[in-house]
């Protein structure tokens, strides 16, 4: 189609759908949706259609506001539904936009802390052993009588001192429990006495075994190695062919003046005497 200077243009449509059909269902009250299923930031109006649940812009914000007609969530597909009972719906807006701003800020921190926090992983306790596995420790008459001596310096009872109503004396069995067990530790004593040095004695007689075996073995470990030692020092005693390198001077096997050299040992050798008589003697 051809255009010309004189035709007339169209005029730019609005965006949002401009209908005049209005659905007779109920209006939407804005009050009664959650905080973010509805948005009233000016010029944006949108809420989540009940009937639906799809974001759905609010038409007519300064007159009578309703639902645009709407597709339901599957908008844009091949086969398309039309949300007849939502579509051109009432919306009653009974909330400012400043209220309903602040209540959405609000709730912001709310759902940050119903978040699910970092699992902190429990510290790994090693098991308690089982009771078989348990080794107590030996006791010994002396802990169990020094332990009876303090039970005896604490206990009313020990001491006689514990009555009944009837002004009986009352008897102590952790006492009576503590003195059998220091009278059977004394009598088992002279046992564990003769044990002891059972094993002391086989410990001393093992350690004279090794210390005699010890020259044997390391006569043998020595001879094991003699050639290659030999071998070795004969080794470092050769000569390589050739001059004698010229790293340095040869060091003096003689003093270059004998009786200076008599005279300062003899020196020291008086001086040691004078020093050895002056110390005092140990006593």
């Amino acid at each position: 189609m051809i255009t010309t200077p004189g035709m007339p243009k169209a005029s730019k449509r609005r965006r949002k759908t401009r209908t005049s059909n209005v659905n007779h269902r109920p209006p939407v009250i804005a009050s009664d949706l959650k905080v973010n299923e509805i948005d009233l930031t000016p010029g944006k109006e949108h809420l989540v259609c009940p009937d639906c649940s799809t974001w759905v812009p609010i038409t007519g914000m300064l007159g009578t506001p309703k639902l645009v007609p709407h597709h339901t969530g599957r908008a844009k597909t091949a086969e398309p539904r039309r949300c007849t009972a939502g579509s051109n719906r009432q919306v009653t807006i009974d909330v400012e936009a400043d209220t309903w701003r602040t209540k959405l800020i609000e709730g912001a921190p709310t759902a940050a802390s119903r978040r699910a926090t970092k699992v902190l992983p429990k510290p790994k306790v090693k098991p308690a052993p089982a009771a078989t596995q348990i080794k107590p420790a030996p006791l010994s008459a002396e802990q169990v009588s020094r332990t009876f001596r303090q039970h005896q310096q604490q206990c009313l009872a020990c001491k006689g001192e514990a009555k009944n109503r009837d002004g009986q004396t009352l008897p102590c069995p952790d006492g009576e429990r503590l003195a059998v067990t220091v009278l059977r530790l004394l009598r088992q004593e002279p046992q564990r006495q003769a044990v002891r040095e059972f094993f002391a004695r086989e410990r001393r007689r093992f350690d004279r075994q090794y210390a005699a075996a010890a020259p044997a073995k390391r006569a043998s470990e020595w001879a094991a190695v003699q050639e290659k030692v030999s071998d070795a020092d004969a080794a470092r005693k050769t000569l390589p062919r050739g001059d004698r390198p010229a790293d340095g001077p040869s060091l003096p096997q003689e003093p270059q003046d004998v009786e200076a050299y008599d005279r300062r040992q003899a020196e020291l050798g008086r001086q040691y005497a004078v020093r050895k008589a002056s110390a005092p003697s140990a006593a």
